[in-house]
């Protein structure tokens, strides 16, 4: 057996159940976020049963589930970089953005196509209809990792090119995480600067207004005025 094969590059991690359990935690909450959106919980039987309280953090907390899939998505990717080149300090460029490439370029050139098609094709939900939007913009804000930006400038999307909002904020990750690596190069420099990123989140997350028990937020709520599928 070629004795590459028995190195850490080439051995696959055992399986983190703590992670498998945030995992599913967080898929459920954005799946009932995504029901709330067209059913809001507190109108149906769950709320005779369920403090409204509850029922508040299982039908709007799909959003922040979404922040802890970026999070596990960072922890996992430090730590195989950790374990492939033995420190932040001697991450490989190209092999690190080699590798992201392989990962997501595939199933999102295939998703792309997909989605063309069906607009192309005319069908209902699937077709780029605002006048300020296109095919063509919405395949170059998909490859190219940007469209959130996009959607921020345009309005929404039809919801199978809404879900790779996601996708274009791990990029900055992708893009930065190496680079800030290489630069700080020292564990006093780039823990306070985790420290201030880790704490930017709840600082900046306070300032959103309370939203009331049973309501939905003004997002839900544009979503719930969408014409039914």
């Amino acid at each position: 057996m070629d004795d590459r094969l028995s190195s850490p590059e080439f051995q696959l991690p055992e399986r983190n159940r703590g992670i498998d359990a945030l995992r599913g935690i967080s898929i459920l909450l954005v799946i009932l976020n995504h029901i709330g959106i067209r059913m809001p919980l507190a109108h149906t039987a769950f709320a005779r049963v369920l403090p409204i309280g509850l029922i508040d953090v299982l039908n709007w907390r799909g959003y922040e589930a979404v922040f802890i899939f970026f999070v596990i998505s960072g922890f996992l990717i430090t730590g195989m970089s950790l374990q492939r080149w033995g420190g932040l300090t001697r991450i490989g460029i190209g092999g690190f953005y080699g590798r992201r490439f392989a990962r997501i370029a595939p199933l999102l050139l295939a998703l792309v196509l997909v989605l063309s098609v069906l607009h192309l094709a005319g069908l209902p939900n699937y077709v780029i209809h605002r006048s300020n939007q296109s095919l063509t913009g919405a395949i170059w804000a998909a490859l190219g990792l940007h469209l959130n930006w996009y959607e921020g400038h345009t309005n929404w999307l039809p919801g199978g090119w809404d879900v790779l909002w996601s996708l274009s904020i791990e990029e900055v990750f992708y893009l930065a995480f190496p680079i800030i690596a290489l630069l700080t190069r020292r564990t006093w420099v780039l823990l306070p600067l985790l420290v201030l990123l880790a704490l930017s989140l709840p600082l900046s997350r306070g300032r959103w207004p309370a939203i009331p028990s049973g309501k939905t937020r003004p997002i839900c709520r544009v979503w719930q005025e969408l014409p039914p599928a």
